[in-house]
């Protein structure tokens, strides 16, 4: 016997959307909460930044965004759609393979009104509580939520967490770095790069967005000094510089979504609590043993072919598209080789060549 339940969803993202999509289709009944006024999670940009630039005064006003004013995506639009809804087919103004974020949040907003998501969010809407109680014939959930400064509780037999984690900064631990008079800021309140001019600025990271920012500070900055524990960090110069996030791929989202649908309808039935527990401290030892860090364990390179064909078996569904595969697996053989230089692949590449 198929099964229907309430279930709430928190965040309207592309994971909450895609999540409630395919709860839908199970025939579960949806409630989305959203505490900003539109869709589009990470995807939104907020030109304002928090009162802290580190991000570290538990009593500064929240930004939640992430985005800089000239982010582009790190994945070509050939990677960026979903199975039955293809970015490819999509043009927001832009030919480029790979989509500025104005034409991802279009993309986003299009799928939740075409598939008649928007009704179900409730805007401005923070969920502040989540708790777990006994009904009597099984466990329920009270979440509790605040709109325009009053709260209200509602019942649900299911939660789904999709909020994101690119709001949450981690800053370095430097000794003494409280007593250095100059400006420290973090990426996260990072927009352009006008406040930098004719300054001399240290970035502490070597990742995609630490590079992508020291090139553009570097078009208006004095020095820009790129600081790396890794010795294989290659810094160049090149005339245009945009900015990107690290994302995981639509594909794998519509997946996860898929899976849970059927865990909540009783076509897919999870191990026991105990076989997870068990399976996540075996995950842990392994990603220890090969110097892994526990804050990286949603990443899945380079396994993310067995990951994805997994996650399909579990929701019983056909895996990822070859192509798909095959323009994945030439994009990041293409990322590896080119270091810095992202404009050979963003602006050079075109995937319908392969």
């Amino acid at each position: 016997m198929e099964i229907s339940l309430k279930v709430a969803i928190i965040g309207a993202g592309v994971s909450g959307l895609v999540t409630a999509r395919e709860l839908l289709r199970e025939g579960h009944r949806v409630v989305v909460y959203e505490k900003s006024n539109q869709p589009g999670g990470t995807w939104v940009y907020d030109p304002r930044v928090e009162s802290d630039p580190l991000g570290l005064d538990p009593k500064r006003e929240i930004v939640d965004s992430s985005l800089y004013s000239s982010l582009r995506t790190n994945l070509p639009r050939h990677l960026m759609g979903l199975s039955d809804y293809s970015f490819t087919d999509r043009v927001y103004g832009d030919p480029r393979n790979f989509p500025g974020h104005e034409e991802v949040l279009k993309f986003v907003k299009d799928f939740a009104r075409e598939f008649g998501l928007t009704e179900l969010i409730r805007f401005e809407t923070e969920v502040v509580r989540v708790e777990r109680f006994d009904s009597g014939d099984d466990d329920e959930w009270v979440v509790e939520s605040r709109t325009s400064g009053a709260s209200g509780e509602e019942e649900f037999q299911a939660v789904v967490v999709c909020t994101g984690h690119y709001a949450e900064t981690v800053v370095a631990n430097l000794p003494g770095i409280e007593q250095w008079p100059g400006k420290q800021l973090h990426s996260h309140n990072y927009r352009v790069p006008d406040p930098f001019q004719n300054q001399v600025v240290v970035i502490i990271g070597s990742g995609p967005s630490a590079i992508d920012i020291s090139r553009e500070i570097a078009s208006v900055a004095k020095q820009v000094h790129l600081s790396s524990r890794s010795p294989n960090v290659k810094v160049s110069n090149f005339d245009n510089t945009w900015q990107h996030s690290e994302v995981i791929i639509f594909a794998a989202i519509e997946l996860q979504s898929k899976w849970v649908a059927r865990v909540l309808s009783g076509k897919a039935i999870l191990p026991s609590e105990k076989e997870m527990l068990v399976d996540v401290e075996e995950h842990y030892r392994d990603t220890a043993d090969r110097g892994v860090p526990k804050h990286h364990t949603h990443k899945v390179h380079p396994h993310e072919f067995e990951y994805l064909d997994m996650i399909a078996d579990l929701a019983g569904v056909p895996p990822v598209a070859e192509r798909i595969k095959e323009i994945q697996k030439h994009f990041f053989a293409l990322v590896l080789s080119s270091g810095p230089d992202t404009k050979r692949y963003r602006d050079e590449w075109d995937p319908n060549d392969i």
